[in-house]
């Protein structure tokens, strides 16, 4: 049998405006609510090699220089290997094919800033090239959903939809781009980096125990699908305002279902509590909304702001003595092959 040809993907991680939290499918990762998210750029991003033998065992992932063993009890490892056999069953592969993946982040991975997005992406893409499937947007985008949620986000540059669809088997829930990477040019996320430690409840188990123990998480499905729509019209006429104060709202309204889970999930610390005070009291001192903070999943701020604002905004974050660097983005476009090629 023909061995595929090495491929390198980049991809990046995207910061949900609107959030993605809780599943109805554990299994197939299907979310209650659509969410909305902008792609970040290739300033940061994950790239990953894929490489095939049939002269070894199993298949074999480092990520970062650490071995990352795909049938471990790890939630989003085991889906890896799952989707890997998916995909290489679907270019007419048995089970001797084997895959090697090499993958690194340019920025701290399980700290809240969606590396599972990027790498869930980067690695569907670089294997649909591999593999020579040929396979359209949205199976790309499922495909990398049953990895990780937000990897099917991930699959488009600019701003992107996820649906949430309603089928037990998930093939109406998929990303697909709402604008591209040309329509807002003017906007940032800052990323201040408070913590690289990883977190200590993983997003897959809060997931779950929000949506199982949260009563405040029952209204959040409704008013996440209604807050899309108002964030989409808001991108449409690029009102900052308009978008700034629904982005913030709906990372509390999150945050707020998290606490209220049994046991209590906390992403938030000090450090991330004191840029919440450092944003309210500069849009105060704007008399508007000039800077918008949003948490996923970890105590990092993402600040979304335009860049006729950034100074300001980078001057608030410096001033603190909680944050140790600052990564900043505008929009990005989506996955893409490099001749860049990982070694073990």
């Amino acid at each position: 049998m023909k061995i595929p040809p090495a491929k390198t993907a980049v991809a990046t991680p995207n910061i949900a405006l609107i959030k993605y939290w809780g599943r109805r499918d554990s299994n197939l990762n299907l979310p209650f609510n659509s969410s909305l998210s902008m792609t970040l750029d290739y300033s940061l991003n994950t790239v990953t090699t894929v490489s095939f033998s049939d002269k070894i065992a199993s298949h074999r992932m480092t990520i970062d220089g650490k071995v990352a063993p795909l049938d471990q009890r790890d939630e989003k490892l085991l889906k890896t290997g799952i989707v890997i056999d998916e995909m290489l069953r679907l270019g007419g592969y048995g089970k001797d094919m084997k895959v090697v993946i090499v993958s690194k982040n340019s920025f701290p991975g399980g700290a809240g800033i969606a590396s599972s997005a990027s790498g869930g992406a980067a690695l569907v893409y670089a294997l649909n090239e591999s593999l020579d499937l040929e396979l359209e947007p949205r199976e790309l985008s499922i495909l990398a959903r049953k990895i990780s949620g937000s990897a099917c986000r991930s699959m488009f540059g600019g701003l992107v939809m996820w649906k949430r669809g309603r089928r037990k088997d998930g093939l109406d829930s998929y990303a697909e781009m709402i604008f591209d990477s040309s329509h807002w040019t003017d906007l940032v996320d800052v990323v201040a980096i408070v913590s690289e430690e990883k977190k200590s409840i993983s997003s897959s188990e809060g997931h779950d125990i929000t949506s199982s123990t949260s009563p405040l998480f029952k209204v959040r499905p409704k008013l996440a699908e209604h807050s899309i729509s108002a964030a989409i019209d808001f991108v449409k006429r690029r009102d900052f305002q308009g978008l700034g104060e629904i982005v913030m709202r709906d990372s509390n309204n999150m945050h707020a279902a998290m606490m209220d889970s049994w046991p209590p999930i906390m992403y938030l610390r000090d450090p991330s509590r004191e840029i919440i005070d450092g944003i309210e009291e500069l849009n105060s001192d704007e008399g508007r909304i000039v800077a918008a903070y949003t948490f996923d999943a970890g105590p990092n701020p993402h600040i979304l702001t335009q860049k006729s604002h950034l100074g300001k905004v980078e001057t608030l974050l410096n001033k603190s003595r909680s944050v140790k660097k600052l990564l900043k983005s505008v929009t990005g476009r989506g996955p893409k092959i490099t001749e860049e090629v990982l070694q073990l």
